[in-house]
This record gives structure tokens, C-alpha cells and sequence, in this order.
């Protein structure tokens, strides 16, 4: 069975940069986006980051020029680079995997926690 693996969280200081990584435990044939999503608290999940196979990348309006995405599409992982983290950036953050176009199927990480605080 495929997992993805998280790493890279951590508590960081407001201002203070981390890179996530997310990898696929075995090779997925036809991944079409890969994404992070994160949770904090009493809140429902949100989309933090998205980017497609062909390199289209979508951003939160909370992360837009902080943060970026980005994937290496035949290793099957992809990253998150954070910066100028802010403490309301804290949540657990998990990302996913899409594999197909009409018939889809999601894999999704078990989470990593990303604690921003002085």
C-alpha cells in the first residue's frame, strides 16, 4: 500500500522559514496534482498550496507570496517552502496526492505539525 511521508515541521520562531517535504512511499503512475492542505484547532481543513503535473500552481490568499510549492513529479514528491511564518500559520499539515483525470483517486499524508512562536 502507497504512504506518503511527511517531514519538515517543527516549531519555528514569527518570521522564520520551513520546508516540507511530502514523498510517496512507492511509485504512482498518473499523478495529476499533488497539494498541501492544514488544520488548526477547531477549524475545518483548508487548502494551503496546489500544483498540477504540468507545473500550474495554486496558492491561499493568507499564503500567496510566502509560500511556495513545488514537486518533482517522478520521484512523486513535493515540497512546501514557508516564510515569514506567522503564528496563525500553526496547524498540522498534510498534503495529498491525486492520481487520475476522470476516475480519481486521492492518497492523502498522515501530517506533520507546524508550530509558529516565540
Amino acid at each position: 500500500q502507497v504512504q506518503l511521508v511527511e517531514s519538515g515541521g517543527g516549531l519555528v520562531q514569527p518570521g522564520g522559514s520551513l520546508r516540507l517535504s511530502c514523498a510517496a512511499s512507492k511509485s504512482i503512475f498518473g499523478i495529476n496534482e499533488m497539494g498541501w492542505y492544514r488544520q488548526s484547532p477547531g477549524k475545518q481543513r483548508e487548502l494551503v498550496a496546489t500544483i498540477t503535473s504540468g507545473g500550474s500552481t495554486n496558492y491561499a490568499d493568507s499564503v500567496k507570496g510566502r509560500f511556495t510549492i513545488s514537486s518533482d513529479n517522478a520521484k512523486n514528491t513535493v515540497y512546501l517552502q514557508m516564510n515569514s511564518l506567522k503564528p496563525e500559520d500553526t496547524a498540522v499539515y498534510s498534503c495529498n496526492m491525486i492520481q487520475g483525470r476522470f476516475v480519481k483517486f486521492t492518497y492523502w499524508g498522515q501530517g506533520t505539525q507546524v508550530t509558529v512562536s516565540s
